[in-house]
């Protein structure tokens, strides 16, 4: 799997969350909600330093990353991760592997 951070998501990331180069964001699956994958669960975000990576991406010194234990959340899917504009927040999008 892959992990797509588009341009104006990179720029909420360091404006809304002040990420700057040499930190670290994982993206986890946390209990609750609902999501496009599964029902019950919902993608959280969070600076945090990384245990057992199972899949990251380094973009403008900004590691994005998710934890091994966390993979099953993805059933096969990329994770995309965009800005929604109308509402100025991330929004995750998914697309299934071959």
């Amino acid at each position: 799997m892959k992990i797509t951070v588009t341009e104006d998501a990179m720029n909420w990331f360091q404006t809304e969350m002040e990420a700057i180069s040499g930190e670290s964001i994982q993206f986890y699956a946390r209990y609750g909600g609902s999501s496009k994958l599964h029902e019950g669960f919902t993608l959280g975000l969070t600076k945090s330093e990384p245990d057992e990576v199972g899949v990251s991406l380094e973009q403008q010194g900004i590691r994005f990353f998710i934890e091994e234990q966390d993979l099953w959340y993805f059933d096969n899917h990329d994770l995309i991760v965009n800005l929604n504009e109308d509402r100025h927040e991330i929004e995750f999008d998914y697309i299934k592997r071959s």
